[in-house]
């Protein structure tokens, strides 16, 4: 084999890599931006589509009940709100912080209800106005014994089942949320939302 020939076999299998190497990224995993509330289900399992428009359908449900109406009548203030816990009984692992945070969203969207915060978020503020009673100018700190309590609290949990035959899976998500009067401990009102998912196989398999 001469020098000229082994010249062009060697840039013949290099542009053969080349092609090659092309046709391989061409046929690999393509990523593209979309919206963040455009719905997308690549599984069916719970997902933050479900999570958001639970949370829309039950807050506008609860707003909805005689409770509120009443509450009106006899107050001149919003009802405050706090959530308790959401409890994750289903199959899965559902993040149900990020489920909390769309009930915030739907509550302090619907405008018909005042949301006071809980859990971490107090303790957070609580060590915060500690701090600013120490170092904070007094005409600037926050006053110490002057929160907003809650007049009622909202609680609940996921649960899921799921059966399978032939091929095709069947997911079933329950929410279940109570709104309990803190005075009373009176429940004024019980909200509930189903969710079924239907998964083939060769699909989310």
């Amino acid at each position: 084999m001469n020098k000229e020939h082994a010249y062009k076999t060697a840039a013949g299998l290099l542009m053969a890599a080349v092609v090659a190497t092309g046709l391989t990224a061409c046929g690999g995993t393509q990523v593209s931006r979309v919206g963040a509330n455009k719905q997308i289900d690549v599984t069916d399992k719970w997902n933050s589509t479900d999570s958001k428009l639970v949370a829309k359908q039950m807050i506008k449900d609860m707003v909805s009940f005689p409770w509120l109406e009443k509450w009106n009548q006899k107050h001149d203030r919003m009802p405050r709100v706090i959530i308790k816990t959401v409890r994750n009984k289903s199959h899965e692992h559902i993040p149900t912080d990020t489920f909390i945070n769309d009930l915030k969203r739907a509550m302090l969207r619907n405008g018909q209800v005042e949301f006071v915060s809980g859990g971490a978020a107090r303790e957070e503020v609580r060590e915060e106005r500690k701090e600013q009673d120490i170092y904070a100018s007094e005409d600037t700190r926050a006053e110490m014994g002057a929160e907003t309590g809650a007049d009622f609290a909202l609680a609940g949990s996921i649960n899921s089942t799921v059966q399978q035959a032939d091929g095709t899976r069947v997911t079933f998500y329950q929410v279940d949320l109570n709104l309990v009067d803190m005075t009373t401990t009176q429940e004024v009102w019980y909200g509930q939302k189903k969710i079924k998912k239907v998964a083939e196989k060769g699909g989310f398999f």
